[in-house]
């Protein structure tokens, strides 16, 4: 089926049944760029025909995180449309009147097993190594043993009578697939409860919503064959597939909870900023290109290079050091003002003077979510107080407000010694005798007495950077020495001389 850029319509049809996970993002999220890019239309539609399983709360669970990662949408629960409702459970009756008409026609029919004669069908096959499926012991039943099973009150089930052949399609991410229909049985399109199957509700929604694409995960794969089965039964449109690779751990498993929060929203609370989410997201399993490398995209570059045929078939590795990576660059690059505001609800009202915002700026450097950020307690007495930027497994850095500062023995013990004080003797003198406190005269003092005593800058910047924050790591030094400003920078130089 060619499908024009207008007539382009995709769906996400969640069911509300547990937490909103990372697959269902990605997922969702490809739908996104692929509707935006075709100028399309997207629909939430909400797969709620499980009613003891279904719950309100899960339901906005959804809306939450879709609305946090941004992606919206044309027609929903929510904003309405002309193909609602858009909640399965009102659909019943739909559902109901297509039944009717497949029974009517022959190719469905009632089937009243009770639950222990289908359980001893299948070990029966299990015994003969058969692999288990619906025998199709009630496809043929005559009106009198029909009205036999009904007269003991047995409620049915309808099946959908397979016919023999194959069915196959061109999926849009993994080719020509095809399915031998011996290997599907009758399957059940409608409970003995009169609520429909997930098979039977989902291919007839999405021919009545005019879905153009469905764009799924791979476990979804298995159902495709009874779907476009349903839709030769049914004569509706058929729409185009495309199957998603699996997401995976860094151990290439089935992502699951033992690789960490799985749950979107968990990292909402972790700090991940959606924007960052996002961006990762899209780059698993897609690419844009051969011998691209950007990695940090724009909403709209990523809608505008998204195409089906860069979708990888391998499964796609999630994994949170790279995401927390992307995080980061996210953070760097925002106006200092806006993490400012991002970081205010992880702590207590402080006030920020211009120096507390230089720090904060400097310091912000190595923090990769907003959840590592945290108060930096004054010592008694004081009043100023200034964000704490946990930088790394070493814990708070209280560098920017108190001398008396966590040291790292460990770095301490490799850049502080008789020779590297010596040396850090002279370059505070050098400092010292800087006109004007800023980056480029703090660098060029530095580089120049390292060039007149014969050594590589570094073997007076990690000192340095020891000696007036007790740490290894942290902003350049230069930016660091100049935020501290030369009170600070002298007087804990000055230690050395103790």
């Amino acid at each position: 089926m060619t499908t024009s850029p207008s007539a382009v319509r995709v769906r996400m049809a969640p069911s509300p049944t547990g937490f909103f996970h990372i697959g269902n993002a990605r997922t969702a999220l490809f739908n996104y760029l692929f509707v935006r890019h075709h100028k399309g239309t997207f629909v939430l539609r909400i797969e709620d025909t499980d009613l003891q399983r279904s719950n309100p709360d899960f339901e906005q669970i959804i809306f939450d995180a879709l609305a946090w990662l941004g992606l919206d949408f044309d027609e929903s629960p929510a904003r309405g449309g002309d193909c609602g409702p858009y909640r399965q459970s009102e659909r019943f009756p739909i559902y109901r009147e297509y039944a009717d008409k497949l029974l009517a026609g022959g190719a469905a029919y009632a089937a009243y097993e009770t639950t222990e004669e289908l359980a001893a069908m299948k070990a029966a096959q299990q015994e003969q190594k058969l692999p288990p499926r619906y025998s199709g012991a009630h496809r043929d039943l005559s009106a009198a043993q029909r009205a036999a099973y009904e007269s003991e009150g047995r409620p049915a089930v309808l099946r959908l009578r397979v016919p023999d052949g194959e069915t196959a399609w061109d999926d849009l991410v993994r080719g020509r697939i095809s399915w031998q229909n011996k290997e599907i049985d009758d399957f059940v399109i409608m409970k003995s409860d009169g609520s429909p199957t997930y098979n039977f509700a989902c291919a007839i929604d999405d021919a009545l919503m005019k879905i153009s694409h469905v764009i799924r995960g791979e476990d979804g794969l298995s159902n495709t064959p009874r779907q476009l089965l349903l839709y030769s039964a049914l004569g509706l449109d058929v729409p185009q597939f495309a199957h998603l690779p699996f997401l995976l751990g860094r151990d290439r498993s089935k992502l699951s909870k033992r690789h960490g929060a799985v749950n979107l929203l968990d990292y909402a609370a972790q700090g991940i900023l959606p924007q960052a989410m996002f961006n990762y997201l899209a780059l698993l399993g897609w690419n844009p290109g051969e011998g691209e490398t950007q990695e940090i995209f724009s909403r709209e570059e990523l809608i505008e290079k998204f195409s089906l045929e860069h979708v990888n078939k391998a499964g796609a590795i999630f994994d949170v050091e790279k995401l927390a990576h992307v995080n980061t660059e996210y953070l760097r690059a925002m106006p200092i003002d806006e993490f400012i505001a991002l970081a205010k609800p992880h702590l207590p009202p402080f006030e920020i003077d211009e120096y507390a915002r230089r720090a904060i700026d400097a310091g912000r450097e190595r923090v990769r979510t907003m959840a590592e950020v945290s108060e930096v307690v004054s010592p008694a007495g004081k009043k100023e107080k200034v964000i704490n930027l946990s930088t790394d497994l070493g814990g708070p850095t209280a560098y920017f407000i108190t001398d008396d500062f966590t040291v790292d023995e460990a770095g301490a013990a490799k850049h502080l010694n008789d020779v590297s004080n010596a040396r850090l003797r002279q370059l505070r003198a050098r400092l010292e005798a800087i006109s004007q406190w800023n980056h480029d005269a703090i660098e060029q003092a530095l580089r120049s007495l390292a060039e007149e005593l014969q050594i590589k800058p570094a073997e007076l910047i990690h000192p340095a950077r020891m000696i007036v924050s007790g740490r290894t790591v942290g902003p350049s030094i230069f930016e660091l020495l100049e935020v501290l400003g030369r009170e600070r920078v002298l007087r804990r130089m000055a230690r050395l001389g103790d």
